[in-house]
C-alpha cells in the first residue's frame, strides 16, 4: 500500500494569496441561505479622470488574455508555458551519473540555510476543513516569463500529433512562482500545469447497484482524551441512506499546548492504525477502533517520524529535548507498531557550525536509518540502532540537504558552492547499508531539488525559483533522465504534500502513486470535479484520464489489482467515496466504498490531513492539533462496508 505522509494543516486562501484568519474563520452560510452582504462606504468625490493614453504609448499596458481555466486577477493567474531545448535542471536525457568517491566524505562546514516561508496556521474544531481538496490553494505571483527555458538543455522534442490528446507536445518547463514553491514545500500544496486539450470526452461514473443500510450503532466524537469513549454524541450510521456504507470509527485529539502541536504520520500495520499526536502515539484496532495497545507517552514533544515502515511493522520516532524553545529534536526512539513496545533510543549529537538538530528529518533506506541534521547525516542500523556511515560535506563544498529512501535506495540532494557564481545543487544515490556514493548527478545553474517523488523508479521535481520554473523528471537505475514530464499553463496539477522544514529539504513528504508503467497524478479544480492523469514513465506523455465522479476532487490512493484506487473528498453537505478506475479498458470509476452525508461535516474536516487505504478501509487522519479548548478537536476517522 501507498503509505500516507506527514502533513500539517493549511489554511484556506482568498484569490489574492492572502491566508484565511484563523481566529475569525469565515463560515459558509447553511443551504438555501446566501451569505449576508456588506454595503461598502460611499467613496470620496474624485477629480475628473484624465484623458487616456493613446495606443501603443506609454500607458498602462494591456492586460493579455488568461490562461487555463480563465482569466485571472493580474498577477496570480496559472503559470505561462516555457519554450523546451535550453539550458534547464540535469542535462541531457540519457546522461549518465558521475560516479562519486567511496565512503564517507570528510568534515561538515559553515552553511547558512535560508528558510524557504512561513507555514500555515490550522484551523479548530472537529468540523473546520483543512484545505486540501477541492480547496484553492495560494497563487503565484504575477510576471510569469514567457519562453521560459526547459530543464534539460538538447532534449529531444516529438512533434505535435494533430488531433491528439496527448498534453506533452513540446514538453516546456513547468513555470510557477517562488511563493508557491515555497507553499509547496511549507504548507504541503502545490499547482503545476501540463498541456491538455478541452475536447475530451468526461468519463462518467456508471450505475451502481445500491444496497439497504443495516442499523449501526452511533458514532461518538470523543471530548479529546484520545480514547475514543464520551463526548458529543452523533448518529452518522443511524442515519444512512440506502446504498451507504459506515463510518467504522471516530476519535478525538489528546489535549496539546495551546499554541498547537504537530501530529505527523499516520500507518496501518497489518490489522492496527497507529496516529502519532503531540508526545504520544496511539494504536487501535483498524476494524473496530478498540485500543490495540496502551498509548506510547514520550518526555516531550514528537518532531519527526519515519514515513514508512519497516517490513516487519516498525518506524522512528524524534521527539524534542524539553520543553523550552530552545529544545533540540536529537532524541530517536525505535517503535514497534504491532506491539507497541519501544526499542533501542539514541541521542543525536551536533554536527557543527550551522549544523544543529533543531529539527531532524528519518528516512527509512533499506535496513538502515537515515537521521538528517541541518548539512550532514548519520545512517543507523535500524535494527540495533548502532552508527554505520556519516554522510557529510564532499567536493566544491557540497552539503547533504534532503534524503529519501525506499526498501533497496537511497537518495541525496546536496547544495553546492552556496553564496558564490558557481552554486548549484546535485543529486546522487549512496548505498544505504555503507553510504558509498553510486552515482552523482550536478543540475545546472539555479536549478534545485524540490521534492523526490518517488525513489523506485525515481521521480524527482526539480525548481528554478529565480526563473519561476520547475519539472518532474523520471531517473533510472544509473542516475540517466529516463523521461521529463513538461507542464504548462493549460491543466494544474495537485501534489499533496507535506512537511514543514526550515533547515534541510523535506523531499520525501507527497503522496504519489506509480506503477511499472505510469504515474498517476491529480490536476487542481477550484471547484467542481478534477481528474487524474496517468502520465507513462518511458514518454513524460499523457496516457489516459479520468474525470472525478462527484462534484468534488478525488486522489489517488494506491494500485491495487490493475486498478487504481483514488479517494473523493467530502464537501459539507455530502460524504466522501473510495472508487477504483481500472488502469486498462474504460477507466471508468467505480464504487467501493460511499461514506455516509451525515458525517460529510465530520469528514471534510480532516480534508489536507493524511489518508491511507488498507484492508478495504479509508483511514482519515489530522496531521495539525490547534490547541483550541473552545472546540474538541478530531484525530482519526475510519470508514468500512
Amino acid at each position: 500500500m501507498t503509505q500516507p505522509p506527514d502533513q500539517p494543516s493549511r489554511p484556506s486562501e482568498d484569490p489574492l494569496g492572502k491566508p484565511a484568519d484563523p481566529q475569525n474563520p469565515q463560515v459558509a452560510p447553511p443551504p438555501g441561505h446566501s451569505a449576508p452582504q456588506q454595503q461598502p462606504p460611499a467613496p470620496p468625490a474624485q477629480p475628473p479622470a484624465p484623458p487616456a493614453p493613446p495606443a501603443g504609448g506609454f500607458g498602462a499596458p494591456q492586460q493579455p488574455p488568461g490562461a487555463g481555466f480563465g482569466a485571472p486577477p493580474a498577477g496570480y493567474g496559472p503559470p505561462q508555458p516555457g519554450q523546451p531545448g535550453q539550458p534547464g535542471a540535469f542535462g541531457q536525457p540519457g546522461q549518465p551519473g558521475q560516479p562519486g568517491p567511496p565512503g564517507p566524505y570528510g568534515q561538515p562546514g559553515p552553511y547558512a540555510a535560508g528558510p524557504y516561508g512561513q507555514p500555515g496556521q490550522p484551523q479548530a474544531g472537529p468540523y473546520a476543513p483543512q484545505p486540501g481538496w477541492g480547496h484553492p490553494g495560494p497563487e503565484a505571483p504575477g510576471g510569469y516569463p514567457q519562453g521560459a527555458p526547459g530543464p534539460y538543455a538538447g532534449v529531444p522534442q516529438p512533434p505535435a500529433a494533430t488531433g491528439s490528446r496527448n498534453p506533452f507536445r513540446t514538453r516546456p518547463a513547468l513555470a510557477f512562482g517562488a511563493v508557491a514553491v515555497a507553499a509547496a514545500l511549507l504548507i504541503g500544496g502545490g499547482a503545476w500545469a501540463l498541456t491538455g486539450s478541452d475536447d475530451s470526452p468526461e468519463e462518467k461514473a456508471g450505475p451502481q447497484p445500491t444496497q439497504e443500510a443495516s442499523p449501526e450503532p452511533s458514532v461518538s466524537v470523543d471530548q479529546g482524551d484520545g480514547n475514543g469513549g464520551g463526548g458529543k454524541e452523533i448518529d452518522i450510521n443511524g442515519e444512512r441512506a440506502p446504498g451507504e456504507d459506515r463510518v467504522a470509527w471516530y476519535k478525538g485529539a489528546p489535549d496539546s499546548p495551546k499554541g498547537g502541536a504537530s501530529a505527523p504520520g499516520m500507518w496501518v500495520v497489518g490489522d492496527v492504525a497507529v496516529k502519532a499526536a503531540y508526545k504520544q502515539v496511539f494504536g487501535w484496532k483498524a476494524a473496530n477502533g478498540d485500543e490495540a495497545w496502551k498509548p506510547v507517552t514520550f518526555p516531550a514533544e514528537i518532531c519527526a517520524v519515519t514515513r514508512r515502515t519497516t517490513d516487519d511493522g516498525r518506524i522512528a520516532v524524534a521527539y524534542k529535548s524539553g520543553t523550552s524553545s530552545r529544545a533540540k529534536c536529537n532524541r530517536v526512539q525505535e517503535l514497534d507498531l504491532r506491539t507497541g513496545e519501544r526499542g533501542w533510543e539514541i541521542e543525536i549529537g551536533e554536527g557543527g557550525l550551522f549544523d544543529g538538530t533543531s529539527e531532524l528529518s528519518l528516512s527509512l533506506a533499506g535496513d538502515s536509518l537515515v537521521v538528517g541534521r541541518s548539512q550532514s547525516a548519520v545512517g543507523y542500523d535500524m535494527k540495533t540502532g548502532k552508527k554505520r556511515y556519516d554522510i557529510v560535506k564532499y567536493g566544491a563544498s557540497c552539503f547533504p540537504s534532503g534524503f529519501a529512501g525506499d526498501a533497496q535506495r537511497l537518495i541525496v540532494a546536496a547544495s553546492c558552492a552556496a553564496a558564490t557564481d558557481k552554486a548549484h545543487d546535485e543529486l546522487r544515490e549512496l548505498d544505504p547499508a555503507t553510504g558509498k556514493v553510486r552515482w552523482t548527478v550536478p543540475l545546472n545553474k539555479g536549478w534545485e531539488v524540490e521534492k523526490v517523488y518517488s525513489v523506485t523508479p525515481l521521480v524527482v521535481q526539480g525548481v528554478n525559483r529565480d526563473k519561476e520554473q520547475g519539472d518532474i523528471s523520471v531517473f533510472d537505475a544509473g542516475g540517466k533522465t529516463r523521461s521529463q514530464v513538461g507542464l504548462d499553463g493549460k491543466t494544474e496539477l495537485d501534489f499533496r504534500c507535506s512537511g514543514m522544514s526550515i533547515l534541510n529539504k523535506a523531499l520525501e513528504s507527497c503522496d504519489f502513486v506509480v506503477d511499472d508503467k505510469n504515474m498517476y497524478l491529480a490536476t487542481k479544480a477550484v471547484t467542481g470535479p478534477n481528474e487524474i492523469v496517468a502520465v507513462g514513465l518511458d514518454t513524460g506523455k499523457e496516457q489516459w484520464r479520468v474525470k472525478s465522479p462527484a462534484d468534488s476532487s478525488m486522489h489517488p490512493l494506491a494500485v491495487e489489482n490493475g486498478r487504481l484506487v483514488a479517494y473523493v473528498g467530502a464537501t459539507y453537505d455530502q460524504g466522501g467515496q473510495v472508487v477504483a478506475v481500472p488502469t486498462a479498458g474504460s477507466h471508468e470509476p467505480q464504487k467501493l466504498l460511499r461514506h455516509p452525508a451525515a458525517g460529510a461535516p465530520l469528514e471534510n474536516g480532516f480534508l489536507g490531513g493524511d489518508v491511507a487505504w488498507s484492508g478495504g478501509r479509508l483511514f482519515l487522519s489530522v496531521d495539525r492539533l490547534t490547541g483550541s479548548d473552545d472546540l474538541e478537536e478530531k484525530l482519526m476517522m475510519a470508514f468500512a462496508k
